[in-house]
């Protein structure tokens, strides 16, 4: 290969590598959304929350969920607690910089809604003491991360580590793991909405 594309060379072969990796954690990550669906469904809210990069992602998430993925279906709660400008500044000014995540889960967080943490690193402090407070509540806390062990995915009920050097890398394989997060999410709703469709027409 040309000297010139020898950074886009390694950055794939990078990539390619931790999606080698990955299918336990794809797996996992389906069935993430395959559980989402259930609670979700009973009325309960997903939290996400992430610091730079991943908060961008963690909004992206959110947006699947109250918009729609592939396939038409209802519109679910889901709050991207890294977007409320208003409120991160507010917190960040009165507030310790851990509390940051944390003190919107004591606003938006009840006992069975489900917190999602996303962190490449897994070692941010506001991430930690988000997962922290989202228990001691009783959400479910499910985390994504870099390589483990972590204090985030230490600290989570469940969690899916990326086995990467690299942050580019780790981002890049947790995009592919909400999105099978949507699919695993989509699988069990939409079925259900096509069939009680059916059932109207049928009536």
């Amino acid at each position: 290969m040309d000297a010139s594309h020898t950074g886009s060379a390694q950055h794939l072969d990078q990539l390619a590598g931790a999606l080698s990796r990955f299918e336990l954690g794809a797996r996992q990550a389906y069935d993430w959304g395959r559980a989402l669906a259930g609670e979700l469904s009973l009325g309960r809210r997903l939290l996400v929350a992430g610091n730079g990069g991943s908060a961008a992602q963690a909004q992206h998430l959110t947006a699947e969920l109250v918009g729609r993925y592939h396939r038409d279906r209802p519109a679910y709660s889901a709050i991207c607690l890294s977007a409320e400008t208003s409120s991160l500044t507010a917190i960040g000014n009165d507030y310790p910089p851990e509390e940051l995540f944390a003190r919107q889960v004591d606003a938006h967080g009840r006992a069975g809604d489900v917190l999602i943490a996303l962190s490449t690193s897994g070692r941010s402090r506001n991430i930690v003491a988000a997962v922290h407070r989202a228990q001691s509540v009783g959400l479910r806390t499910w985390a994504l991360t870099g390589r483990g062990p972590n204090p985030t995915a230490d600290a989570a009920e469940q969690a899916i580590c990326i086995d990467a050097a690299d942050t580019a890398t780790v981002q890049e394989i947790h995009l592919v793991a909400l999105h099978l997060i949507c699919e695993g999410f989509d699988d069990v709703v939409c079925p259900a909405v096509e069939s009680a469709a059916r059932g109207m027409a049928n009536a």
